[in-house]
């Protein structure tokens, strides 16, 4: 095992639901639920759900090359040690714009740091957590871009 302090899990930034068509399933949820449209593409939309999101991914084929593209969002309060202690312990590694991996079981984990996303903890369970985190500018901006900002 690797020394030193290990990131602790401290939220789930989003969760991401596979759909064969974004447009459709953007139509079907919005019959029964009234959110904000985050941002869309080809082949994602986010749905807004105040300081969290889903994440609406074209999925025709689960796995594309061997790679499951349904994922979690994991929020840690510390990333900067992740990629040495996944190698460790066997972790497979995904090609992207993200920090992803596999578990041994095929889930695709994204983690991602407190500081840089708008995902929010109240100061009392912050407290009660033991965590005292900051937010940085983009996020920051995000969050007073909706309101959201302490």
């Amino acid at each position: 095992m690797t020394e030193g302090k290990k990131p602790r899990l401290i939220g789930i930034n989003h969760v991401a639901i596979e759909v064969g068509n974004i447009d459709a399933a953007l139509e079907w949820y919005g019959r029964i639920f009234d959110f904000a449209l985050r941002g869309k593409g080809e082949r994602n939309a986010f749905i807004d759900m105040g300081d969290q999101f889903i994440n609406m991914t074209l999925v025709p084929d689960r796995a594309v090359n061997g790679v499951e593209k349904r994922h979690l969002g994991f929020v840690v309060d510390d990333r900067s040690r992740i990629i040495e202690l996944a190698k460790a312990a066997g972790a497979r590694f995904v090609e992207g714009p993200f920090l992803d991996f596999l578990d041994p079981w095929g889930n695709r984990l994204e983690i991602i740091e407190y500081s840089n996303i708008q995902f929010t903890k109240a100061p009392g369970v912050m407290r009660g957590m033991g965590l005292a985190l900051a937010k940085n500018d983009k996020a920051k901006k995000e969050l007073a871009d909706k309101g959201m900002a302490e």
